[in-house]
């Protein structure tokens, strides 16, 4: 070793000079902070000299295209870890019997969903959604079912791009529906935490079909692909029609109404409720893995917010993501300081409802509100969230495990509203082919804005109730019911329905809901 050592002096020594020698050398001059990087030298002209006018400006509407669908499919890909999220929370407030069902739940619907979703869904959503300009202004989704009355037109659905086929696809149709699929994830793993713990798998799985293939759709459509709710101000006058920025009608209202209907028809869990009807908590088994699950959620909202501009070159994300992260933070606040007081603790899962509940009711609003109107939204949210959990409990004796119906359902039908509420007039000028920016009741917009939100919570009230129940009645005949036997539920889904353990050795009727214990679930 010390016959080595002056080697590696001199080879180090060796190294500096031939450095020193190089850096006297002619080699251009870096760019550290990259004002010099991309120059018009680099923009390839079709014959020798420089490029000329038309080159110019045809390589700049190249790379605005280009960094739109980078940004659209990178916050897409956020929006896809968001299903590990929604799996955390919902196992993690589920018991460890069950563990491996409901993670399946949440892994199955991304599959069963997306490939319902290619061959039906995205026609039926944005089939007819026109010209995408963003994404380079492709015209292949060009056909909307519409009906008139009196002399106006109603978008009802899509009929273009069944199966992604027909010379249906280009980069653009390619970039919206990866953005849309997990979009429609989302809606469709809410009823999946809500029905946990008594769910056939099988039942789940047709049922998740309906959902993607049609249901949400539709429902989309109506919103963001050119349908009847966003010509309201178009045809009608009102306001900008209906507004749902990123999805607190369309995502988030859609997952919350299904788990209402679904629940309420499947019923409760053995053991939730007593004999006079009075609840009794059935815990979670993992209030770590459900935290760590709504920070997962929360970090892939800024995706789910921000990436809705579809544009990179929209600077407008940046208040997004601003109002998407104040309104969560107020509402897990409001909801902390709320449960505390009616409760006597500060429920840590109470507080993450609450921070998802924030993240749901911004969602709608986050591109048209101020700073502190996004702290009013999230905070009114933490505060309606825990009041209509245990309303939902307490009143409508239906037993959701994971509160799924009042952070989404409840909360994006807020979220609606605070669009027609607090949009501030400074953003959304053309939006649904209205000119002027979107402006709410407080800042001196009218009733038009509101009214067309409200219309959209009450369409969502009945198209995906109704269908909901229409489809929960199929699928119970399709597969002979959607509820597992007394003894399945007893002793845990894990092992009759998949063959697994979450946890093989834990204790095999270990919590399994014949006697309760304190606690929330």
């Amino acid at each position: 070793m010390r016959r080595r050592f002056p080697s590696l002096l001199v080879l180090i020594a060796l190294l500096v000079g031939l450095s020193a020698l190089f850096a006297t050398s002619s080699f251009a001059a870096p760019d550290p902070t990259g004002v010099l990087t991309g120059t018009a030298a680099d923009v390839p002209a079709q014959a020798a000299g420089h490029p000329t006018l038309d080159e110019l400006a045809q390589e700049v509407g190249h790379h605005r295209v280009a960094l739109n669908i980078t940004w659209a499919i990178l916050a897409a890909a956020l929006v896809m870890f968001m299903q590990a999220g929604f799996a955390m929370v919902e196992t993690g407030l589920t018991r460890a019997k069950n563990a491996a069902h409901t993670m399946a739940m949440n892994l199955a619907v991304y599959g069963i969903g997306m490939l319902a979703f290619w061959a039906t869904g995205f026609a039926l959503e944005m089939g007819g959604m026109g010209p995408i300009g963003v994404f380079g202004g492709s015209e292949i989704l060009n056909h909307e079912v519409t009906f008139s009355l009196g002399g106006h037109s109603f978008g009802l659905f899509g009929a273009k791009g069944f199966g992604l086929t027909g010379g249906a696809v280009d980069v653009g149709v390619a970039a919206m529906f990866v953005f849309q699929m997990v979009f429609m994830d989302t809606a469709a793993t809410i009823p999946t935490g809500a029905l946990a713990e008594r769910w056939r798998f099988k039942a789940f799985a047709v049922y998740s079909v309906f959902i993607a293939g049609l249901i949400y759709p539709v429902y989309g459509n109506w919103v963001w692909g050119g349908g009847w709710l966003g010509g309201l101000g178009k045809e009608l006058g009102l306001g900008h029609g209906t507004v749902d920025f990123a999805g607190s009608s369309v995502v988030h209202m859609c997952g919350g109404v299904l788990a209402l209907v679904t629940c309420y028809r499947i019923g409760p869990r053995i053991g939730r409720f007593d004999a006079k009807g009075r609840p009794r908590p059935i815990p979670g088994h993992d209030v770590p893995m459900a935290i760590i699950g709504t920070i997962i959620l929360a970090f892939g909202w800024f995706g789910f917010n921000a990436g809705s501009t579809l544009s990179g070159n929209d600077f407008r994300l940046a208040i997004v993501a601003l109002n998407t992260m104040l309104a969560s933070g107020s509402a897990m606040v409001a909801a902390m300081l709320y449960a505390w007081r009616v409760t006597g603790k500060p429920d840590p899962t109470f507080i993450a409802n609450g921070m998802l509940a924030g993240l749901v009711a911004i969602t709608a609003p986050c591109a048209f509100v101020t700073p502190l109107s996004a702290v009013v939204i999230g905070a009114i949210a933490g505060v309606l969230v825990i009041a209509s959990l245990l309303a939902i409990e307490r009143r409508l004796k239906i037993d959701d495990p994971v509160g799924a119906i009042a952070v989404h359902g409840v909360c994006g039908a807020f979220g609606t509203l605070s669009v027609g509420l607090f949009a501030d007039g400074q953003y959304g000028d053309g939006l649904n082919g209205v000119p002027g920016h979107v402006t709410g009741l407080i800042a001196g917009g009218g009733f038009g804005q509101l009214g067309a939100q409200a219309v959209a919570v009450v369409a969502n009230l009945v198209w995906v109730g109704g269908a909901g129940l229409a489809a929960y009645w199929v699928t119970d005949r399709l597969v002979q019911g959607h509820r597992v036997t007394r003894e399945t539920e007893l002793d845990g889904l894990d092992g009759e329905e998949l063959g697994v353990h979450a946890y093989p050795t834990e204790e095999a009727h270990a919590n399994d809901g014949r006697t309760a214990r304190p606690g929330r679930s």
